[in-house]
C-alpha cells in the first residue's frame, strides 16, 4: 500500500458531520496527500497515518462536529498531541484553491471562474488550507 503522507510535517483535519477532509503537508510546504473520508472512519485513517509521520503536528479545525471528532481522535490516538485551530472562512478559501488547482473539463472551461463549482466535496482542500495556515503561523 502506498503511503504518500509518510514524513509529513503537518496532518490537518477539516471535521464535518458526515465527512472530513484530510491533508498531509511536508516541512517544505508540498502537499503530500489529501482525501475526503467518512467521519466514522476518521480515527482509523489517522491511526494508520501517524506512525508514518511520527514528528507531524496533528491539527483539527474548530468548526462543525469538531468536538466529536476531537474526542474520537483522542481516544484512538491518546499519545498524539492534537492542536485545535480556527477554521473561519476555510471553506471559501478551499473553493478558491479548488478553482486554482482543478482544471475544468470540457465545456466547463468556457465558464467564468466565479461560476465554476465542484461536483465533489472539497473538505480536503479546506484541510490543506488549515495545514498551510499552521505552517505560516496563523490565519492568512
Amino acid at each position: 500500500m502506498s503511503r504518500p503522507w509518510a514524513g509529513a510535517a503537518v496532518i490537518a483535519v477539516d471535521p464535518g458531520r458526515d465527512k472530513c477532509g484530510l491533508a498531509a503537508v511536508a516541512a517544505d510546504g508540498r502537499l503530500l496527500h489529501r482525501a475526503v473520508v467518512p467521519t466514522p472512519e476518521l480515527a482509523q485513517r489517522l491511526a494508520a497515518m501517524v506512525p508514518d509521520a511520527p514528528e507531524a503536528t496533528l491539527l483539527i479545525g474548530d468548526g462543525t462536529s469538531s468536538r466529536e471528532a476531537q474526542a474520537a481522535l483522542r481516544e484512538a490516538l491518546p499519545a498524539t498531541p492534537l492542536a485545535v485551530v480556527p477554521e473561519a472562512h476555510s471553506t471559501e478559501r478551499a473553493l478558491e484553491r479548488w478553482r486554482d488547482t482543478v482544471a475544468p473539463p470540457g465545456w466547463r472551461r468556457l465558464l467564468p471562474r466565479a461560476l465554476r463549482f465542484p461536483a465533489e466535496p472539497i473538505d480536503d482542500f479546506a484541510a490543506w488550507i488549515l495545514a498551510e495556515d499552521h505552517r505560516r503561523g496563523g490565519d492568512t
